[in-house]
């Protein structure tokens, strides 16, 4: 059934015209679990992926195995908690669990991690989700547009949104795999805003890897679902925008979701297409995982 359950998670983000008899597998689906936040659109994608990763954990048996980052999955929630909770406090929303001893990702990782570990991971999993969602109910009075700085990062608001979406889709991501679930990819109303997020990303990766680039410019073309075609400058006081045309350096070609967890630092056996640059084209390749970490 928790298979089912994310399949119709997808289902349900993708259209209202649900088949019949899907819509009674959704209804009996969603009596045993939250459904998905109500959030503003432009928050939407996160909201959907806390949705899929509460439905995960619902299946899974073993917590005390090692996921990643040396860290079991009960250890991953926690990170992802306070990941979110870092975010809430910027935005004067409950926060959960102990103080937060500095805005710093890590730090309150570990807090909560050892906050965490006394507990059963069914505990862990509610803690998880209740902080989530105190986040997700203060986001319709929140202006997407202002910049805060959780964790030391000054992004806007829908932007932090859109970066604990990658980060939660690709925890989730790590624990399907693990547990030898086949995880359905989010609608590409979802994919898109994500795709857009990363692709605005690569100039700062270029300048925090040391890559000297500002006076050129990328075309990149993502596709299936949700992808999109960039023209992106790699001067970072310029911002990626929908391609149309410009001449660039470089030429690259992908598929959307394989792009998004490459920024995600999941790169492994990742290829592109491309034309022009070889040389600026590996040195992208290189740099994309920058922002990326635990």
């Amino acid at each position: 059934m928790s298979l089912e359950r994310l399949y119709l998670d997808t289902l349900a983000e993708a259209t209202d015209q649900v088949p019949v008899s899907r819509a009674r597998l959704l209804a009996a689906a969603t009596s045993r679990r939250r459904p998905a936040p109500d959030v503003p659109a432009w928050a939407a994608p996160y909201a959907g992926r806390v949705a899929a990763l509460d439905a995960l954990l619902g299946s899974v048996e073993r917590w005390d195995q090692v996921i990643v980052e040396g860290w079991t999955l009960q250890e991953l929630v926690a990170h992802l908690a306070a990941k979110d909770s870092l975010l809430a406090a910027s935005l004067g929303a409950p926060v959960l669990g102990p103080p937060i001893g500095g805005n710093d990702g890590l730090v309150r990782t570990r807090e909560l991690q050892d906050f965490e570990r006394e507990r059963q991971p069914g505990e862990t999993r509610r803690f998880w989700r209740d902080q989530a969602d105190a986040l997700c109910a203060r986001l319709p009075e929140a202006d997407p547009d202002r910049v805060i700085d959780p964790g030391g990062t000054p992004f806007a608001v829908r932007d932090h949104l859109l970066a604990r979406m990658l980060e939660t889709w690709i925890h989730t991501d790590d624990a399907a795999t693990f547990n030898g679930v086949r995880l359905p990819h989010p609608v590409a109303k979802h994919i898109h805003p994500t795709a857009d997020f990363c692709a605005r990303l690569v100039p700062w990766t270029m300048l925090l890897s040391g890559f000297e680039a500002a006076a050129r410019s990328v075309r990149l073309t993502l596709t299936g679902p949700g992808g999109g075609d960039w023209h992106i400058p790699l001067d970072v006081s310029r911002v990626a925008e929908a391609y149309q045309g410009e001449s660039t350096d470089v030429a690259l070609s992908c598929d959307v979701v394989g792009f998004c967890f490459l920024l995600g630092g999941r790169g492994e056996g990742f290829a592109w297409d491309v034309t022009g640059d070889g040389g600026l084209a590996a040195d992208l390749l290189t740099a994309a995982p920058a922002l990326s970490g635990p």
